[in-house]
């Protein structure tokens, strides 16, 4: 079961964020809105987000580090 909080879009990108209780736990559900992939946050990774400092996500930022890769095309 998920409760849906919302969908947050920018010009970069789209997601539908809920509240799913199907784990062992309550997670926070974020799907991408332009493919369908889904991933999950429990809570010791949102918190983690909360204490980052300024540009601790930069990195992760590029697309061309998972999203855009010629692997994931083939798939």
């Amino acid at each position: 079961m998920a409760d849906e909080v919302g969908e947050l879009s920018s010009e970069f990108a789209s997601v539908r964020v809920r509240i799913d209780t199907d784990g062992n736990g309550p997670r926070l559900r974020v799907e991408d809105l332009r493919t369908g992939h889904v991933g999950f946050l429990d809570p010791l990774e949102l918190e983690t987000l909360a204490w980052l400092p300024e540009g601790g996500l930069h990195k992760l930022l590029d697309p061309s580090l998972h999203r855009w890769r010629a692997e994931d095309q083939e798939r």
